[in-house]
């Protein structure tokens, strides 16, 4: 799960989707494109809206996403259009693009639909986001 900078929404995205598969079959994991919040907790407010739903994202911690994460990683999902082309700028061949998705084409296939980034908002864009990302990796649970 990749967003911008791994304390909104790629950290709500990863609680989401571990709280939907079996942990030891699927492993999950979230970073961001920019490196600003690299070993930071999540958002206060992702973190509100996750407990709200009783998922616990406090011990996640930012990271960047790196080249290495195409070797880690079967499917990679970025919450915009913005995070997927500094995503794929890493990418070293066509195998790896392939990994890339959008993680609203899960609900809106094709429609390339982005994930609003909700940090310069208000509470509202957290829960928002939330549902989002519920629907998406509900579809991606059902499908692992």
């Amino acid at each position: 799960m990749v967003c911008l900078g791994n304390i909104c929404r790629s950290p709500l995205a990863e609680g989401i989707l571990k709280s939907k598969v079996d942990a030891s079959k699927v492993f999950v994991d979230s970073a961001g494109t920019g490196h600003w919040h690299v070993g930071d907790e999540p958002d206060q407010r992702s973190i509100a809206v996750a407990k709200r739903y009783n998922i616990d994202i406090t011990t996640q911690r930012g990271r960047q996403f790196s080249a290495k994460d195409f070797e880690d990683f079967d499917l990679i999902y970025v919450m915009d259009n913005s995070n997927k082309e500094n995503v794929l700028a890493l990418a070293e061949n066509d195998f790896q693009k392939e990994k890339v998705k959008l993680i609203l084409d899960e609900i809106f296939p094709g429609e390339n639909v982005d994930v609003p980034d909700p940090y310069f908002g208000g509470n509202a864009g957290f829960e928002n986001v939330f549902k989002m990302l519920d629907e998406a990796c509900e579809q991606i649970a059902q499908r692992l």
